[in-house]
């Protein structure tokens, strides 16, 4: 079982439908309780980081976050849930974040629209195998946001896998053993979005990664 964790922010059922098209056994989940046996946890997000945050820690999901990537369970953030990881963000300075990858999040370059609302390229980064984005060099996806993870130190830097062009190069896709994070949106990204959620339900059923 897949356990999208429900904190009360959202659209999370398109997530759970996303991978339940895909066979996955996907379930919304919006206790600590009912996410102990999940084989993996994919962490929503849309809106605003602070909001989420709080939303996260007041429903004591973000426990099971850590515990989830610490004990190496498979585990998905997606878009904000993916900024959660790190820790603060320029939207919402005084809320911290679960501080799990070091760097903070940051607005997009102001030279562009705001939010980016589109379909954009993702690159998978050179020299790096990635078993969530798949073989491909590069494939669309769909991105709403106006921050965007801004990664710092080695091992935060080493776990970005995929790219994108907006106003500059953003680091969109983050993976550290058995721990991953997309700044788009793979359940509404059509065909490749679909193929990387079920990459994912597949990593679910396989031994834990090391870092």
């Amino acid at each position: 079982m897949i356990a999208v964790l429900d904190y009360g922010i959202g659209n999370l059922r398109s997530a759970e439908k996303a991978l339940q098209h895909v066979g996955a056994d996907a379930r919304l989940v919006d206790s600590p309780e009912g996410a102990l046996d999940a084989s993996g946890i994919v962490l929503p997000g849309v809106g605003a980081f602070g909001a989420c945050a709080r939303a996260l820690r007041d429903s004591g999901l973000d426990e099971v976050v850590r515990l989830c990537i610490s004990d190496g369970r498979p585990f998905l953030g997606i878009c904000v849930g993916l900024q959660l990881l790190f820790e603060s963000s320029e939207e919402d300075p005084d809320v911290a974040g679960l501080g799990i990858l070091q760097g903070s999040v940051r607005a997009i370059a102001a030279t562009e629209r705001r939010p980016q609302m589109q379909w954009n390229v993702v690159r998978t980064s050179t020299g790096r195998r990635s078993r969530l984005l798949g073989d491909a060099s590069s494939r669309w996806y769909y991105f709403v946001h106006s921050y965007a993870p801004a990664p710092e130190g080695a091992e935060a830097l080493k776990s970005v896998v995929g790219t994108c062009d907006y106003g500059g190069e953003i680091a969109v896709a983050f993976e550290q053993g058995n721990m991953f994070g997309t700044q788009f949106h793979p359940e509404k990204s059509a065909f490749a979005g679909l193929q990387l959620l079920e990459r994912f339900a597949r990593i679910c059923t396989e031994e834990p990664s090391e870092s």
